[in-house]
């Protein structure tokens, strides 16, 4: 039994930075761990700190003895929506939300993956179905604005509390978890940490809920 401080190194980036001291990790970079169980997948950087409240939940994660490898992901185009959105008045300003082939193998390593997309709830489903149809993966959803498994499931998204039609289902990977009222830019409260690492353990030792 180990006595005493536990040392851990938090890798957030595999690059430089951008911005002075280079705290922003760069879009297209991953923190990878030995053993691929969580990886925490974020949003391209921008105006707003986007390791908030990535890295937070990441380091969180491994701060409160969670024994899994906890690994990050940063998007390479993981802002704006997915070209195939419905409903986009008046089009999209800059770049389309996207995966590539290699982001998608980064994911599907994992056991869990927990996704945060920002804070508009539309933007949000679009961009939860469109990694879940890429990746078979089971994923925890972490969101600012609420959003349920209904909102999901009728996206075509498959989900532990509901699931579309069979006709309907559109994705590969299934949210077995909705953590809402994390706000984008600022650090987690505790309440909703442990929300996280409860829905990581239970997911991770296969206690999952069913359907009712």
């Amino acid at each position: 039994m180990p006595i005493g401080r536990v040392t851990q190194v938090v890798d957030c980036r595999e690059a430089m930075g951008m911005g002075k001291g280079g705290g922003l990790a760069q879009r297209g970079t991953i923190s990878e761990c030995r053993y691929p169980d969580v990886i925490v997948v974020g949003m391209s950087p921008g105006r707003r700190h986007v390791t908030k409240p990535v890295c937070d939940i990441t380091s969180g994660l491994r701060q409160q003895g969670v024994e899994y490898s906890i690994s990050t992901l940063v998007l390479n185009a993981g802002s704006g929506v997915p070209p195939d959105a419905p409903n986009i008045a008046g089009g999209v300003i800059g770049a389309y939300f996207g995966l590539t082939d290699k982001e998608i193998v980064q994911i599907e390593r994992h056991k869990v993956a927990i996704l945060h997309h920002g804070n508009v709830r539309s933007h949000v489903v679009a961009k939860v179905r469109y990694v879940l149809e890429a990746c078979d993966v089971k994923a925890i959803v972490v969101s600012q604005s609420p959003i349920d498994y209904e909102d999901l499931a009728k996206e075509g998204v498959k989900t532990a509390m509901v699931m579309p039609p069979a006709d309907k289902i559109r994705t590969k990977g299934t949210v077995m978890a909705i953590i809402s009222g994390v706000t984008r830019g600022q650090t987690p409260t505790r309440e909703k940490m442990a929300e996280v690492i409860s829905s990581v353990m239970r997911i991770v030792k296969k206690k999952e809920p069913t359907l009712e």
